[in-house]
């Protein structure tokens, strides 16, 4: 009776052993590894520049897998947005600062890594969009600026010069449309491209300081004068015919903005200063013909020809969640390192936030200088402001370039939103 007992003890023991042993092919850390996710939204020579990034972080860092996942760029919100609010988020995530990783962070869904880089590296105004409260939850990689890029061998053919006001682009207007030419390219379905036209035109007419009041609650509303002349300014240009057929279902990420430019179809499009560097991806000797300009004054207006609308992108984070913080924290180093800013300055026409940069391509020496030379940079509005409030500013906008909204329902529109969510 004993020795059954104790065989049906060693049976359990055997088993108990048996089943508490790793199995092999699994994931995780059963060999020994560790994987990163990064998600990111860059393409062309940007996302080259990230991958060189990571396979440095991995050759110093044995062990280590990083996990690369590129989202198109108008889904990667939303689906960024529910991996967080289930409790999967990517370690490491691409985003603009501003209130859209603001939301994350009030949430405690972004981790503070104010110790874990070195903030003198960057430059201070590229820092501000991913500091809140003093903590910093980004490092920046790029910063950008929106100028109106136009054909330079179209403008010569039909006598064109750059505008320094609007009156002398709207006669450019005219005069690409009376040659059959589409004046401005645009692909308004993801709503943001459109936007660029309502930023410049609101802060032309009521200023720099426009945006900060009506932000900020002290002084002029999203119902100012100037916003609903803004309004009036895009609807004047649509009912012109300065759009393609279509613009507002039309998609950017497919390229099919670029190809009317590409195809000599579209005289102008106001887009930021990646177009350089997806020039030089898509259609290299178009480059030759392309050139820019700031958006010109408007007559009467308290804005200045000076100033620009711009942001800073990528800025990476490193979700709260993650099981390697640490690794983490130094997979966003190298993400953001001067050896990458460098490589998506000279390959990508990108204009670094991190200093100590060295331009050699003149194209992109240029579009520093006039970064540098700014007097006012307007933030993207879609980024500074607070998701839901971001997202009745794009609606309304594409709304005022379908003549489905008036400007001053537009105005209202938003005002009353942002009374809900920045007066609580």
């Amino acid at each position: 009776m004993l020795n059954k007992k104790l065989w049906w003890i060693t049976l359990i023991a055997l088993i108990f052993i048996v089943g508490c042993q790793p199995t092999s092919g699994g994931s995780g850390e059963e060999d020994g590894s560790k994987t990163l996710t990064l998600w990111h939204i860059e393409t062309g020579p940007s996302e080259k520049a990230l991958l060189d990034a990571v396979k440095r972080f991995e050759d110093s860092h044995e062990g280590v897998n990083v996990e690369v996942v590129r989202q198109e760029n108008d889904p990667y919100k939303t689906k960024l947005s529910v991996a967080m609010g289930g409790g999967t988020p990517p370690d490491v995530f691409h985003s603009w600062g501003g209130g859209w990783l603001e939301k994350f962070v009030d949430a405690g869904q972004v981790k503070d890594i104010s110790s874990d880089i070195d903030t003198s590296a960057y430059l201070p105004s590229a820092l501000t969009p991913a500091t809140f409260d003093g903590k910093n939850y980004g490092a920046p990689l790029a910063m950008d600026i929106v100028p109106v890029w136009y054909n330079k061998d179209m403008f010569e053919k039909y006598g064109l010069e750059e505008p320094k006001t609007y009156e002398e682009l709207l006669n450019i207007v005219k005069t690409l449309k009376e040659n059959d030419i589409i004046p401005f390219s645009i692909a308004n379905k993801s709503k943001w491209p459109g936007s660029f036209y309502y930023m410049y035109f609101a802060e032309r007419i009521g200023g720099p300081e426009l945006f900060s009041e009506a932000f900020n609650r002290e002084g002029r509303g999203f119902d100012a004068e100037a916003y609903v002349k803004a309004g009036e300014k895009i609807q004047e240009l649509v009912k012109m015919g300065a759009f393609p057929d279509g613009f507002n279902g039309m998609n950017f990420d497919t390229g099919q903005s670029r190809q009317l430019i590409y195809a000599e179809k579209a005289g102008m499009i106001i887009q930021g200063n990646w177009m350089l560097g997806t020039t030089r991806a898509d259609m290299p000797a178009f480059e030759e013909k392309l050139g820019f300009f700031l958006f010109p004054s408007i007559e009467g207006g308290k804005g200045s020809r000076q100033d620009i609308v711009g942001g800073v992108s990528p800025v990476f984070s490193v979700a709260e969640k993650t099981e390697y913080p640490d690794l983490a924290a130094e997979l966003v180093n190298e993400l953001a390192s001067k050896k990458t800013a460098q490589q998506l300055a000279n390959e990508d026409g990108a204009i670094s936030a991190v200093k100590g940069v060295e331009y050699k391509d003149q194209y992109v020496k240029k579009i520093n200088e006039v970064l540098q030379e700014a007097e006012y940079l307007q933030t993207f509005y879609d980024q500074t402001l607070p998701p839901e409030l971001a997202e009745v500013h794009l609606d309304t906008t594409q709304a005022l370039f379908g003549l489905s909204m008036t400007p001053e329902e537009a105005a209202k529109k938003t005002e009353e939103k942002a009374k809900e969510v920045l007066e609580k």
